[in-house]
């Protein structure tokens, strides 16, 4: 009966570690993704708000391999890969909650470095070429234009200005200077809104990703011990 009950828990421990392998890809992708999608503006946000998906990707792989010491654990019924297994998962756990942690208390700050390192972009945007490219990057593809709306530049880019209709000729630099709040060729939204709202949608891609992973890895936690305890019981 013992006998039976251990490979019971064997198999499911093994199945488990299967599931959790290919979560730990999860990971990785869910991370790259995210990294790609706000990285690409990576010119006005700091490293700490670039951090957590980048972390994610590092626990992916971790998990992956983790979740490999696991399966071999379990087919093995080796009493010390189990708990090993079982004391990595829980560092992993502990790690995520950390960095979520840290990723809520800093979310207050984010939009205060935000627009600051906006502000600070766009009085260079005569001066460097890095924050030239980088603004008329984001009002191009975000469609927007400055940091809370068009009258925030003082000499307003060409990329704050559309054509009308497609295949349209684009504005002159003139008229699109000359363009007033509310003009039909002119982005009359800033880009502090549309970049912070990226962003929160990224986090929230993170956060619910982080929530079903751990919950996972507290399961695996349960399995690894319980199984260990059988192994230990049977020797």
């Amino acid at each position: 009966m013992k006998g039976l009950g251990l490979n019971l828990i064997k198999y499911v421990l093994f199945i488990f570690n299967l599931i959790f392998a290919v979560s730990g890809i999860g990971l990785i992708i869910a991370g790259s993704l995210v990294l790609s999608d706000v990285g690409e503006f990576n010119h006005f946000m700091e490293g700490k708000i670039l951090a957590p998906p980048v972390v994610l990707i590092v626990a992916g792989v971790i998990v992956f391999l983790v979740a490999s010491l696991g399966c071999y654990g379990a087919i093995k019924e080796s009493y010390y890969m189990l708990m090993a297994f079982a004391i990595c998962l829980l560092i992993i756990f502990i790690i995520e909650f950390a960095v979520g942690i840290a990723a809520a208390s800093f979310k207050s700050e984010f939009r205060v470095a935000l627009k600051n390192n906006m502000k600070n972009s766009m009085d260079n945007y005569e001066n460097s070429k890095s924050d030239k490219i980088a603004w008329d990057n984001l009002q191009r593809k975000l469609e927007c234009c400055g940091v809370d709306g068009p009258t925030d530049w003082k000499k307003r880019p060409m990329s704050c200005c559309h054509a009308l209709r497609e295949n349209a000729p684009d504005p002159t630099s003139d008229q699109c200077r000359a363009a007033q709040p509310g003009d039909d060729h002119l982005y009359n939204y800033g880009c502090f809104t549309e970049l912070e709202m990226k962003a929160e949608r990224a986090s929230k891609v993170l956060i619910g990703v982080g929530i079903g992973v751990a919950f996972i890895e507290i399961i695996g936690i349960i399995l690894a011990c319980w199984m260990a305890s059988a192994v230990k019981n049977k020797e």
